[in-house]
């Protein structure tokens, strides 16, 4: 998490004054991810994170944190949120909107064991499970949907070389023949990649970050954890990794036929997806403080991949590589 607004240590202190955790002893920035503002920050109490919202539309946050508490209530490993003493989530901290989560112990990781694999597909399957009974706020849009894809495209025209360009186009040409309105949905985490979930060695301990969370089918959520989670560094994947992944998800839910159907091309979506945010961030950057910028080539190795692998994509379902 990228730390873009520096607070001072006696606003925080006096911020912490409006929820029941103590007082302040110590805070630090946190220097990964790309999308808010978050602290560590520790109190009389206890161990918190601190997130000061950076681009999140003030009016998706309630729909955000009372997932996240309604999931930690329903024996998801999330962090769940603390209600300041107004009876909200949200708060106001250095003219922002901000929230105080409990911190979850554990670390990520970046080569995942098989076992890790499992433990996240398993989580990600009760995930989808317990969040069809999530109704608050109703549904919320995908917001970086294929609207969010063609739109994204159009702002990079003139950005991107010829390889780079041909295969935008080739790519959204070909996810526009697809619509796959029957395909299960309900709330998907839409960002569960390895630096938002925390492991003590096999055991997962949290998964973090849901401000991404949106109402969408829950094979691309599949798609995108599969896709970070089970590629090598040239993009192809990794069918022992993936296989245990998915495996474990429909130990939990089983797929539809229509699903496995759908899985080559939700795979390519998700890449898509995930490399047009990099190249937006690439080209369009934020100035903030211990600030960097993830590689858009990963996704653009991902997606080359994704769409050569194909026909062996589908034999994923018979453990086949």
């Amino acid at each position: 998490m990228s730390v873009f607004t520096r607070i001072e240590e006696a606003e925080l202190a006096a911020f912490l004054t409006g929820y029941p955790v103590g007082t302040l002893r110590s805070f630090a920035g946190i220097e990964s991810g790309i999308e808010n503002t978050n602290y560590f920050v520790s109190t009389t109490e206890g161990e918190y994170v601190l997130t000061l919202f950076e681009r999140v539309d003030p009016a998706d946050l309630p729909f955000f944190l009372n997932l996240t508490a309604f999931l930690a209530e329903h024996a998801i490993p999330c962090a769940h949120p603390v209600r300041g003493a107004d009876g909200a989530y949200v708060g106001t901290l250095h003219g922002k909107q901000a929230a105080l989560v409990m911190r979850l112990y554990g670390r990520s990781v970046m080569t995942p064991s098989m076992a890790q694999c499992s433990a996240i597909g398993e989580a990600l399957a009760r995930l989808h499970t317990a969040g069809a009974a999530f109704t608050f706020g109703g549904e919320r849009p995908n917001p970086r949907g294929p609207r969010w894809w063609r739109a994204a495209a159009e702002r990079l025209a003139g950005h991107l070389d010829g390889e780079d360009a041909d295969i935008l186009a080739e790519e959204l040409r070909f996810q526009a023949l697809y619509r796959f309105a029957d395909l299960p949905r309900g709330v998907i985490h839409a960002d569960l990649f390895r630096d938002n979930a925390l492991f003590d060695d096999d055991r997962l301990t949290g998964v973090i970050d849901f401000y991404y969370a949106c109402t969408d089918t829950w094979l691309y959520d599949l798609a995108i954890t599969v896709n970070d989670w089970a590629s090598e560094d040239d993009g192809q994947l990794d069918f022992q990794r993936a296989g245990a992944l998915v495996a474990a998800y429909q130990g939990v839910r089983p797929l539809t036929s229509i699903e496995r159907g759908a899985w080559p091309v939700l795979l390519r979506a998700a890449a898509l997806r995930f490399w047009l945010s990099r190249l937006t961030d690439l080209h369009f950057p934020r100035a903030g403080e211990l600030t960097h910028t993830k590689d858009p080539l990963v996704f653009r190795r991902i997606l080359t991949a994704r769409r050569r692998e194909t026909p062996r994509l589908r034999g994923l379902w018979r453990g086949a590589g």
